[in-house]
């Protein structure tokens, strides 16, 4: 294994950790939603940190390898591909911060029956769905994983068209916390985000991976 090889594992095994520590503060970000736990928001927050130092870190690694081993084809491909995967990863955990600040800020407690529907739980569990098949994805070069992230991400969108004449509807009836049912809206807003973010990754992976194959094929051929 040549010593570019070895750094370009490296750079690999840093994204997958960065992906699963951002995969489980989306997690704690939903349980802290709904349960309005106070002390799982504050972790969200405190681990943001560690997010930002991994964000920092491969951005560090990527850009030090195209200087110092000027990469070419697939090799390229794979850094620019985990430099925009970085950054959108990054994006995801900022999301789930503001879902989590906004728990400790606001104490909030639900109307079970207005939550459902909203389809909330579901717009969640889609996307921790997608940002599961991108990783997966990314882990085992699997394409047709990161494909199944793009019609799931219409299924977010589509929640999200919906929530706002329903919470129009709802003002309507019961104006006890306009602050409350508005922030129900950010929060969709949020996952909906999410969803446009995962997508991105799974763009990228993609991008590089299909790069990849073709390069592979190509010397069979010969």
């Amino acid at each position: 294994m040549t010593h570019l090889e070895i750094e370009l594992n490296k750079v690999r095994q840093y994204a997958i950790e960065m992906m699963h520590i951002v995969k489980t503060q989306l997690h704690k970000g939903r349980e802290a939603f709904f349960t309005a736990n106070n002390n799982l928001a504050l972790e969200v927050l405190h681990n943001e940190r560690r997010v930002n130092g991994y964000e920092l870190l491969i951005d560090s690694e990527c850009e030090n390898i195209i200087a110092l081993h000027n990469p070419v084809a697939i090799d390229l491909r794979f850094l620019l591909a985990t430099l925009k995967i970085n950054y959108h990863l990054e994006r995801i955990a900022d999301n789930t911060k503001s879902i989590a600040q906004n728990v400790v800020d606001m104490h909030p407690e639900w109307d079970s029956k207005f939550l459902e529907e909203l389809q909330i739980a579901k717009a969640f569990d889609i996307a921790e769905s997608m940002l599961n098949d991108a990783i997966e994805s990314f882990e085992k070069e699997d394409t047709g994983r990161a494909a199944k992230v793009f019609e799931k991400d219409k299924i977010i969108d589509d929640i999200t068209d919906r929530c706002l004449p329903i919470i129009a509807e709802y003002l309507k009836i019961s104006s006890e916390d306009v602050e409350r049912d508005i922030y129900l809206l950010l929060i969709q807003k949020k996952l909906e985000r999410i969803g446009d973010l995962v997508k991105n990754i799974a763009e990228e992976i993609i991008f590089y991976i299909e790069a990849k194959i073709l390069k592979h094929h190509a010397k069979s051929e010969l």
